[in-house]
């Protein structure tokens, strides 16, 4: 790790890793239990690249998600109850229970609809950034995308029109080494897949350990530092690795069992940032225990509020589907 932060924010972005993880395994068995409908894909495992990307924006800064958006909106502000609610089709939905798991978002936080197509929302971010540049604004949006997304087509002409116009955009490729059930040593020739090819867009990259909150936070810091004050895009690759399959039906047999142990075992975020909070005194382990638990209640409150939620009116079908007047 590199320079600790606060025992306020250490502590803070803990437990919103901590709600992450605790709301996908609920999640999980949710749709295991046959409660929800739809399908899953989850970030288990990837808590601190989005805790560590979001935690230091402001309230009026931009985030653009992928089909794997429930720690990014989490970690945005999107409110827990309305993400339950659209987990179960509700009309309190953050999307009016018609997104389902892959769709999540709410605009009035900063969090773009999340794009369920691979590197879909990469000029939506752009176009976010390009109006904040022609607005004279100093906002910045962070874009997720996959090593998977770094092979497709609109990533590279997006990056183009990016690092020409210097637009405040942060595009943060969460490199968990598979794309879907492929690994990405058979699909990209670089070790690198989104930081060894930066340079051709005149675009700054750096590559960062995406299950240290720390030195992910840290690398935000700095491209924050640089889109706001006129210096364009960065393009941040954080090494991670997701728990589960790429969606609830995958159970990950083309994944070597050691590799797994190893990420499971010695790699997790979560649990190795709580071993930090606990050995800095920041909290005991009877008190931290305690602020996990009313997470935890949190979690369950969403979870019957959702259930006994009503569902959209049929005649409400088509609303904000269509742009209207």
């Amino acid at each position: 790790m590199n320079q600790f932060p606060t025992n306020e924010k250490a502590l803070g972005m803990y437990l919103k890793m901590y709600e992450i993880r605790k709301y996908e395994e609920r999640l999980y068995y949710l749709f295991l239990e046959g409660e929800m409908p739809g399908t899953l894909h989850q970030s288990h495992g990837e808590e601190a690249c989005a805790v560590g990307m979001l935690y230091d924006l402001r309230h009026d800064d931009w985030m653009a998600s992928t089909h794997r958006p429930a720690g990014h909106d989490l970690a945005k502000g999107v409110s827990l109850r309305s993400m339950m609610c659209e987990m179960f089709g509700k009309a309190e939905g953050c999307c009016g229970g018609k997104g389902g798991a892959m769709h999540t978002g709410d605009i009035n936080v900063g969090a773009l609809t999340a794009n369920a197509i691979v590197g879909g929302n990469l000029p939506i971010a752009a176009g976010v950034g390009l109006a904040f540049k022609m607005q004279k604004k100093d906002n910045v949006v962070v874009c997720f995308f996959g090593d998977g997304a770094s092979n497709e087509g609109s990533y590279h002409e997006t990056m183009n029109a990016v690092g020409l116009w210097k637009l405040p955009v942060i595009y943060v490729c969460e490199n968990n080494l598979y794309s879907a059930n492929t690994s990405i040593s058979l699909t990209c020739c670089q070790e690198n897949v989104a930081a060894d090819r930066a340079a051709i867009y005149g675009i700054p990259s750096e590559v960062v350990d995406g299950n240290d909150v720390v030195a992910v936070n840290e690398a935000a810091e700095r491209a924050i530092e640089r889109a706001r004050s006129g210096g364009g895009a960065t393009i941040l690759e954080l090494k991670t690795y997701r728990h589960g399959g790429h969606a609830r039906n995958d159970a990950c047999g083309y994944r070597p069992k050691d590799e797994e142990a190893y990420w499971f075992n010695e790699r997790d975020p979560v649990k190795n940032f709580r071993k930090e909070i606990l050995s800095r005194g920041i909290l005991t382990e009877e008190a931290l225990a305690e602020r996990e638990a009313a997470v935890e209640q949190e979690i369950e409150d969403a979870v019957d509020y959702a259930k006994a939620a009503p569902l959209p009116r049929p005649e409400e079908a088509l609303q904000n589907v269509y742009r209207e007047g």
